[in-house]
């Protein structure tokens, strides 16, 4: 169940600091780091399913203490040198909202890879929705040197999507940074942030 929550009444709890520590949350790290649940599924197993789960509010060095005394100091080290990496996949809320209003930038596409029910309660306007279909047609026909941007709702999964195209000969793509909620939150106040609940009641919208 997607519930929308009023933009307003909310502030990011994402830390200004940009040298995060071995005791910053793993939450404050995947938003700095968006890549970092990859990162920390391939090379150590963490993260990726139920039984290597991690907690957001817990530190980095509380995680590497309970999975076999990992040093916490080369795994932030690692964290930062992929971030570089993935850093070339990266587009701010801000320069996509620049590309947006550009005239000249007219082969620009915007590809949304959340649930439909998500993209249905909000969105960007003329992104579209990833279905099968489009993903077969982007792949096929849509021109690899254009700019394409994949939208999700926190800028995780996005990034590693944006890994795949670019695998896949697609030379210009980007990932949104923070998703549509930093979109909403530092570029269109008119979009709602929300959150996704497992739950078979419909959708509650929040002042």
């Amino acid at each position: 169940m997607v519930i929308l929550r009023s933009l307003f009444h909310m502030s990011s709890s994402l830390t200004d600091s940009k040298n995060p520590t071995t005791s910053t949350s793993m939450g404050d790290l995947l938003k700095i780091y968006p890549g970092a649940r990859r990162t920390l599924f391939q090379r150590y197993h963490l993260g990726g399913c139920s039984s290597c789960s991690f907690s957001l509010e817990e530190t980095l060095e509380e995680l590497c203490e309970r999975n076999g005394k990992l040093d916490p100091s080369s795994i932030l080290k690692e964290l930062e040198e992929t971030h570089l990496a993935d850093e070339q996949l990266l587009v701010t809320p801000e320069s996509l909202r620049d590309h947006l209003y550009d005239s000249k930038n007219d082969h620009l596409r915007l590809l949304d890879i959340r649930t439909r029910e998500e993209f249905e309660a909000v969105h960007i306007p003329t992104s579209e929705l990833l279905t099968q279909e489009l993903m077969e047609e982007t792949m096929n026909h849509w021109p690899k040197e254009n700019l394409l941007v994949l939208i999700d709702h926190r800028g995780e999964r996005s990034l590693d999507a944006a890994a795949y195209f670019s695998g896949h000969g697609f030379v210009n793509v980007k990932s949104l940074r923070g998703g549509i909620d930093a979109y909403a939150e530092n570029v269109d106040r008119s979009l709602p942030q929300y959150t996704v609940e497992s739950c078979s009641t419909e959708t509650e919208a929040q002042d």
